[in-house]
């Protein structure tokens, strides 16, 4: 799982060092590098697996071919997204395009979402966390474990 949060700088030819435990994530499953791609909610970056965006093209794919949500969501996600691959010191290249839309400038915040993480400027997502922070506290009651036998947690 991508867990934690992690700041880097971005060096002078544009590269950013991924998190070690991020690496290792990928790796374990096959994986030299990750999708990137333009949030829809923030002016973060999306970041996911080789197979998550492969279930999120099938998603796509299973609407109506001649809907115009269709076409929407292939060029909003699937048009943007890029392959950000680890050179040797386990960096990568983001993009002029990805860097603006998520207004990341110097420094990089790779979050942790469990099956996916996120990119972000340092200071927007501190204003962003305690906001979620908040919103999380208020709708509380509404997360629940799964109960698989009576008093197990």
């Amino acid at each position: 799982m991508f867990l934690s949060s992690f700041e880097n700088k971005i060096d002078k030819k544009g590269r950013v060092s991924v998190p070690a435990n991020f690496r290792s994530h990928l790796n374990s499953l096959g994986y030299n590098g990750f999708i990137s791609y333009p949030s829809f909610n923030h002016n973060a970056l999306e970041a996911c697996t080789q197979d998550r965006i492969e279930k999120l093209s099938n998603a796509i794919d299973s609407l109506n071919p001649f809907e115009e949500k269709r076409d929407y969501f292939a060029t909003s996600v699937l048009s943007e997204s890029e392959n950000l691959q680890f050179d040797t010191e386990g960096r990568v290249s983001i993009s002029e395009k990805l860097l603006d839309h998520a207004k990341i400038k110097s420094n990089v915040l790779f979050v942790g979402l469990g099956k996916t993480f996120q990119i972000w400027d340092p200071n927007n997502f501190h204003k962003f966390k305690a906001f979620a922070r908040k919103k999380a506290f208020q709708n509380r009651s509404n997360l629940k474990w799964e109960n698989k036998q009576k008093g197990e947690l």
